[in-house]
């Protein structure tokens, strides 16, 4: 069996052990999974609207599962997703609302700010690592909780008077799109999609056809040999934090401009960024497998939403299969050990 069969199996074996274990638990937990599924599929696929907003959800998943995987081709783990998409949704409403331009200057103005918020917080974490090798995942963790209580800080002392929420963004700062919404019986489907399917492409090409690209996939590899290579090991570790910053703080203003045109005080996380690391691994840290890692997630998310409405199961179990896809996955040496045994049985 060749490696990349192999790699390519591995993440669908993951996929369908979670699924087969959340099976089980439906049916120890009294509930009828073919009622589940069908829920979960209807919720996805019943009609046009479902369709939209699985599109819709997959938008954030891509550019978050990116900032995750593209790190992790570097060597480093970055957990800070979360709060990288923290700012830059804010820092993306905080520009549409505080400016009145044109919407061809105002909404790339928006998107820029929030790109520079995800870098800029995923630097310091990054420069952390290069210099001081203060350990990403520590600092990553913390940064997040910094994000969440500095960004509600903002919204209810600075941008509004001690309002829980901005006011909506102008449509000269929205990628809401009429046309998308028409076609897709007015879900809340908006043009980030199609800059998040440009991002897949620009990791691709980045990593896989450009010089730098090749130095940053040699840092992952092994640090020491890029360094005797004549590499700045240093450099590069910034360079891949501050590039997966940006993807994390495109995905906060995919909410900010697209989905809900404001910013609201946060309880707790938002779960995007977390989910980012699970489309991330399930993806294999690979462009294409990042988009059907997401699409998988964004089916899942909404058509969970549909599961409790017509089958009574509660959509937390979806969650649960994640978190069981999310561990197959993480054990995937078991998986190609049994591969590679069934492979030696095969031949011999």
């Amino acid at each position: 069996m060749s490696k990349r069969l192999r790699n390519l199996l591995t993440p669908l074996i993951a996929l369908l052990l979670g699924i087969l274990v959340g099976t089980i638990i439906m049916v120890a937990s009294g509930y009828d999974p073919v009622a589940a599924f069908t829920a979960l599929w209807n919720g996805a696929f019943g009609g046009t609207y479902y369709v939209g907003e699985v599109i819709r959800q997959v938008t954030p998943y891509i550019l978050s599962g990116l900032a995750v995987a593209f790190a992790f081709r570097v060597g480093l783990f970055n957990i800070g997703v979360e709060g990288q998409f923290i700012v830059g949704w804010f820092a993306s409403v905080w520009v549409g609302i505080s400016f009145d331009l044109p919407k061809a200057v105002l909404l790339p103005l928006a998107i820029l700010a929030s790109m520079a918020a995800g870098a800029l917080w995923a630097f310091i974490p990054g420069l952390l690592k290069a210099r001081f090798r203060v350990h990403e995942v520590i600092v990553t963790i913390m940064m997040n909780y910094i994000a969440l209580h500095v960004t509600n800080y903002f919204i209810r002392s600075v941008v509004t008077n001690n309002k829980d929420r901005t006011p909506n963004i102008p449509d000269a700062a929205s990628l809401r799109s009429p046309w998308l919404e028409s076609i897709t019986d007015y879900s809340r489907l908006h043009w980030g999609i199609v800059l998040a399917l440009i991002c897949l492409v620009i990791m691709w090409f980045f990593l896989e056809k450009t010089t730098r690209g090749f130095e940053l996939r040699a840092v992952g590899f092994n640090q020491h040999a890029a360094h005797y290579a004549g590499m700045s090991v240093n450099k590069n570790i910034i360079l891949s934090m501050v590039i997966s910053g940006i993807f994390a703080g495109l995905a906060g203003a995919m909410e900010g401009l697209g989905t809900f045109g404001y910013v609201a005080v946060k309880g707790g996380f938002t779960g995007v960024g977390f989910d980012g690391i699970a489309v991330a691994l399930l993806g294999g840290n690979t462009a294409l497998g990042v988009f059907f890692a997401a699409l998988l997630f964004g089916v899942l998310k909404v058509g969970a939403l549909n599961m409790p409405l017509e089958a009574g199961v509660p959509n937390e179990l979806v969650d649960i299969i994640i978190a069981l896809i999310v561990f197959f996955v993480a054990s995937s040496y078991i998986i190609r050990w049994a591969l590679d045994r069934l492979n030696k049985k095969g031949v011999k």
